[in-house]
């Protein structure tokens, strides 16, 4: 069975459930409520397994908080013996319009330091990455807040369908293959 690592960045707490730094939690948790799956708290995260159409995802949702996710990332890869390839990296992009979806084959960290750690430990940047976008609406010196702080009324009313289509993203990431699903779903 074809095995992928689909991997949410987040910082884990209460306190960050709800953020837009969050989006890759909540992503794989839409996942998770979904298709009646748990996540079971394993070393260095919370990891459920989704099995789809031939195709074995384990969703991993790191507990290392996000500027050290990478250490998570390379353990599940060696210990699944998962290929580069198969590694998808959700995660939020302030660069993109709310809602936005764009898969990568690689890249720069852009300044998110979840994927700059994971860079430096996988000691390559062409890994898959699925961003979506959070906005840049906030005022100069107001970043943090605004990627800890909580979804707006309006964002949290159209979050549902963005939800449904990163999952069907997803699904397509390991049945359809990168280019096809990049071609599909970027900038939706």
């Amino acid at each position: 069975m074809k095995k992928f690592l689909i991997v949410g960045l987040g910082n884990i707490g209460d306190k960050y459930a709800n953020t837009r730094h969050n989006i890759g939690f909540k992503i794989l948790d839409a996942i998770a409520e979904k298709e009646d799956l748990t996540f079971e708290t394993l070393k260095l995260g919370d990891l459920t397994t989704y099995k789809f159409k031939g195709r074995s995802f384990i969703l991993l949702k790191p507990s290392t908080y996000m500027n050290l996710s990478g250490k998570a990332v390379q353990y599940w890869l060696t210990k699944e013996k998962i290929p580069l390839e198969n590694l998808l990296v959700v995660t939020d992009d302030l660069n993109l319009p709310f809602g936005t979806l764009r898969l990568k084959t690689k890249g720069s960290d852009g300044g998110h330091n979840g994927l700059k750690d994971i860079q430096d430990k996988l000691q390559t940047t062409k890994y898959n990455r699925f961003r979506f976008g959070i906005s840049d609406a906030f005022s100069k010196g107001k970043q943090v807040d605004y990627v800890l702080g909580d979804w707006s009324d309006k964002e949290s009313k159209l979050l549902p369908e963005r939800l449904e289509t990163s999952i069907e993203l997803i699904k397509s990431f390991g049945t359809a293959g990168i280019s096809n699903t990049m071609n599909t779903y970027n900038g939706k």
